[in-house]
């Protein structure tokens, strides 16, 4: 792996070298909506295609506060929302907003790769606390004892990738409350907040700590467009115009047409979003029962498009590093590793597979992982009985 590549270039880059099935790459083969692709087409050719305003079109923004205001019951306004290029974007906008040098940042392992980069960049320092599986929950106590004078704020995603978990009611509370005693900022990455696979229902804290949130959003995942790159920030207003200040600087504006057709895909009905819901959440059970059918052992998911396989508990001594590195040749299966998403890189047992694919991929791929369970665990025995 060369340095500087992320494991998700390199491990998609072994596939294609090896003809592997890939459920390593975290986007859809399915999930989108022919209307919203049809309005963004309309939009280039008849719409506007020159700059936007920095904050976004309104059109758009006004249909994120009524998305939100219908899907999850916040109270929020058009002059709270500020589009982004993407979440990727609304989270370094959101950083260097309220951290800067000598400052410090919470964070959750394991933890999305660009976490830890973009606070460094920020000038601030990455303060780690560790989720616990198999629910991947962090205890207020753990939470508390990471903070110090020079803390600014707690990242937060849920619900979380890699692991597919969800924060629960306690770590929440403990985020609210912690925040509140010690004047923090919550930086709440929810661009799973639809992908819902679980019986748990999504819970933002900012339903919880308006006045200490921001929230960041993704018609990537909301509408299964990963490719489009239009995200967005929410807060209130002091927040918001602090997030703005930093964003006219970064990419300053997002490709109007998107803008519009992502705003007529968040008009969608609910039935929209149920049905698209259902999709995932069978894809998720067809891997899965597979998998389990054959002496996989998978931790409990309850959104994004992703869940954990516990290698060690499924028969395979090996690392997961290794275990992906080996099996993306032979039998041709790729995984990403959970120790690419960990502070230290050491190797773990659990590797992250993706189910938002088709049934045909989704069954070649189990029968890859079978057959690399039966390889990796037979060796185990051999090198155990001599």
């Amino acid at each position: 792996m060369q340095a500087g590549t992320t494991i998700f270039e390199h491990m998609s880059g072994l596939a294609r070298q090896h003809d592997a099935i890939n459920l390593g790459q975290g986007f859809p083969d399915f999930g989108w909506s022919p209307e919203v692709l049809a309005a963004g087409a309309e939009a280039i050719t008849t719409g506007y295609n020159q700059y936007p305003p920095m904050r976004g079109l309104l059109e758009l923004r006004a249909a994120v506060a009524d998305f939100y205001r219908r899907r999850q019951g916040l109270d929020m306004a058009a002059e709270q929302v500020i589009v982004t290029s993407g979440a990727t974007e609304a989270l370094a906008a959101s950083i260097m907003a309220v951290a800067g040098t000598g400052d410090e940042v919470i964070l959750f392992a394991p933890a999305y790769d660009a976490y830890a980069p973009l606070v460094q960049r920020a000038g601030a320092r990455p303060v780690w606390v560790e989720l616990q599986p198999p629910d991947w929950q962090a205890s207020a106590a753990a939470i508390a004892a990471a903070i110090t004078l020079d803390t600014r704020a707690i990242l937060l995603n849920t619900p979380h990738n890699p692991t597919g978990g969800m924060a629960g009611p306690a770590m929440l509370a403990a985020i609210v409350e912690l925040a509140r005693k010690h004047d923090l900022t919550i930086i709440s990455d929810e661009v799973w907040e639809e992908v819902i696979t679980g019986d748990a229902s999504h819970v933002s804290p900012f339903t919880l700590a308006p006045e200490r949130t921001i929230k960041i959003g993704s018609a990537g995942k909301l509408l299964a467009l990963t490719g489009w790159k239009v995200g967005w920030v929410v807060a209130e207003a002091a927040l918001a115009e602090r997030v703005a200040q930093v964003h006219q600087y970064l990419t300053f504006t997002t490709a109007p047409p998107l803008q519009t057709a992502v705003a007529a895909g968040l008009a969608l009905p609910d039935d929209w979003f149920a049905a698209a819901r259902v999709r995932f959440v069978t894809a998720r059970d067809r891997l899965v029962t597979d998998l389990a059918r054959h002496g996989w052992k998978l931790l409990p998911t309850q959104g994004s498009y992703f869940v954990m396989a516990d290698l060690a508990a499924s028969g395979i001594k090996m690392g997961d590093r290794d275990f992906c590195e080996a099996a993306v040749i032979d039998p041709g299966i790729a995984a990403i590793p959970l120790s690419a998403f960990m502070p230290d890189g050491q190797q773990t047992p659990f590797i992250r597979l993706c189910f938002a694919k088709s049934d045909a991929i989704l069954d070649e791929g189990a029968a890859r992982l079978n057959r690399a369970r039966a390889m990796f665990a037979a060796l185990a025995l051999r090198v155990l009985s001599n």
